[in-house]
């Protein structure tokens, strides 16, 4: 995806939870979210019924139970990247827990004028701006007032088919190098076979938005890359049960424990 767009697949998301029942924290200010969320969509509706509606409303669900949890547990810091229009900083607001959004230049400059414009404050998100093809992420973060000693929680949701695999190698690789012992990596992968034909027609309507899927991994795949990135699989995934379906359908939770 160009750094110097706005981008596409990051407003239909947002336009999808709108359509989502979703959880929030006591502390927490989900019309805030719903009202960001509603000026992005602006008058553009998304079927809520499609194949694609189901899939972002599991990941969705999946995502928004692994910060509750994380928040739970008090982790003190949660890392969005790719961030686009998330406004899970609304929605999961809790004193003590510092959010950083990472996401390259346009897409976060129009979030923060949108959020400046509907008078929505954000005290407790760092916003930090970068392009994962050319910068060093740990570096942008702990510019940021990021606490690498910290554990976090780290997200990159329906991000990793956009990036080339030594974009998405380094990546994961900038993330494990400021993570502390404790923290943990939710992911999202694309595993739908290649071949298949809702593969084909994902492929062909994010290439027409301008920015195509750049990679498409099996389970077994994406969980060696992350090993290979220093992430070890939590015990619950490696185990399977409850997790299996999440685990099959690409959403992933690893860990810097061995």
């Amino acid at each position: 995806m160009s750094g110097t767009t706005v981008s596409a697949t990051a407003w239909a998301v947002a336009a999808h939870r709108l359509n989502f029942e979703r959880p929030s924290v006591p502390t927490g200010d989900p019309n805030s979210d719903d009202r960001f969320a509603r000026d992005v969509a602006g008058s553009q509706n998304v079927r809520t019924n499609s194949r694609m509606a189901k899939y972002l409303g599991a990941r969705t669900k999946f995502f928004d139970h692994v910060v509750i949890n994380a928040i739970n547990r008090r982790t003190a810091q949660v890392v969005i990247a790719g961030a686009g229009y998330d406004g899970r900083s609304l929605r999961f607001a809790t004193p003590g827990v510092n959010w950083f959004e990472v996401d390259q230049l346009a897409t976060q400059s129009d979030k923060r004028e949108r959020l400046g414009r509907l008078g929505i404050t954000t005290p407790n998100t760092h916003f930090v701006a970068a392009d994962f093809r050319f910068d060093d992420v740990s570096k942008e973060l702990l510019e940021n007032n990021f606490v690498s000693t910290l554990p976090t929680l780290f997200i990159c949701e329906g991000v990793t088919v956009y990036l080339e695999m030594v974009v998405l190698e380094r990546l994961l690789e900038n993330l494990r190098m400021v993570a502390a012992p404790g923290s943990e990596l939710s992911i999202s992968f694309s595993v739908e076979a290649v071949t298949s034909r809702r593969q084909r027609k994902f492929d062909r309507r994010v290439g027409e938005l301008g920015e195509p899927a750049l990679n498409h991994l099996s389970v077994a795949e994406s969980e060696h890359l992350l090993e290979g990135a220093g992430w070890r699989l939590k015990r619950e995934f490696s185990e399977g049960g409850c997790f299996a379906r999440a685990r099959r359908a690409g959403f992933i939770v690893a860990t810097t424990d061995s």
